[in-house]
């Protein structure tokens, strides 16, 4: 196995020395305000169109923010016509805010030229499954619906997230593809967590982190499942789907220390198998959260370059 990359590592040690517990350790309440503290991000690259919203949802309203890579001009019909990646934030269906997204959001507007929109579903254990699905498609079909109202293009959208939010854009794929729409284009799932299976190379191997542990993906799906029957649920569980034909094409990125990077590995493989095209991108010696480190790690910056290239090429063809 590769070593971890240096740069990681020094990021990683930072992390470390701030004497975070592991996530599995700490009650809900704390784990929230200790991400709020630490991973969320007090410098952010410049984009010239954020703006916060709120749609309508089955629960109540649904806050989203809007990120441009352009300003939004009506007298330039380029400027209103931008693709779309509908994002949803990692933190184990129990962490996570628009805040702590806003870095890989911002990047991924600027590098991808795309419309982002982030939605703040609602999170386990108050809202435990399917609730944040619901949310997730919810939102996209409100993208689908009013992407003009900011200069999106409703025939070019995508959904994409980390960790946690890359399983809800995969269900949501799955979830639209069942439902006869709305169409998506694309799907970007940054190590997922698409399966409840602790009995992988990767969750051995990764055990104790760095940045995320078995334990922890333990407890957050213990947060996140009603019960043990949601494990059969491919909206729950992507991998439990019996069929994966007709879904969109696919950008999947693993990092090497993660956990969740054969989760990553066996959902490309199956979607691979049935017929969307697939990107891989693996960092075979970053960690769990890479996106994250792109001012501290250059090889998360390369990264963070073919991910954005990949959601590029594949919303400009479709």
């Amino acid at each position: 196995m590769d070593r971890m990359d240096p740069d990681a590592a020094d990021a990683v040690a930072e992390i470390e020395a701030l004497g975070v517990p592991e996530w599995h350790t700490l009650s809900v309440e704390s784990a929230r305000r200790i991400e709020a503290e630490v991973f969320t991000p007090e410098s952010l690259p410049p984009v010239p169109f954020v703006r916060d919203l709120a749609i309508p949802g089955r629960a109540g309203e649904i806050p989203i923010r809007v990120y441009r890579p352009r300003p939004l001009d009506a007298a330039d019909a380029d400027s209103r016509s931008l693709p779309v990646l509908v994002f949803y934030h990692g933190g184990g269906w129990v962490l996570g805010t628009l805040d702590s997204a806003g870095s890989i959001c911002r990047e991924l507007a600027r590098r991808a030229g795309c419309a982002v929109v982030s939605v703040d579903y609602r999170l386990a254990p108050e809202h435990p499954f399917p609730a944040g699905v619901e949310d997730a498609f919810t939102a996209v079909s409100w993208v689908a619906r009013n992407a003009e109202t900011f200069g999106g293009d409703p025939d070019r959208i995508a959904v994409g997230g980390t960790s946690a939010g890359g399983a809800l854009a995969a269900a949501t794929a799955l979830r639209a593809r069942d439902a006869g729409g709305p169409v998506i284009a694309h799907q970007l799932l940054c190590y997922p967590a698409t399966d409840h299976d602790f009995d992988t190379d990767s969750y051995r191997e990764n055990a104790d982190g760095p940045l995320l542990t078995t334990a922890d993906m333990e407890w957050f799906w213990a947060q996140y499942l009603r019960s043990p029957l949601d494990t059969a649920n491919p909206y729950a569980v992507p991998m439990q789907a019996d069929d994966v034909t007709g879904l969109p094409s696919a950008t999947v990125a693993t990092g090497g220390f993660d956990p969740l990077r054969d989760d990553g590995f066996a959902y490309a493989d199956r979607l691979d198998h049935g017929d969307a095209d697939v990107t891989r991108v693996h960092a075979p010696r970053l960690p769990h959260g890479f996106l994250s480190l792109t001012d501290e790690v250059p090889r998360a910056d390369e990264a963070m370059s073919a991910v954005a290239e990949s959601l590029a090429d594949a919303l400009d063809t479709a």
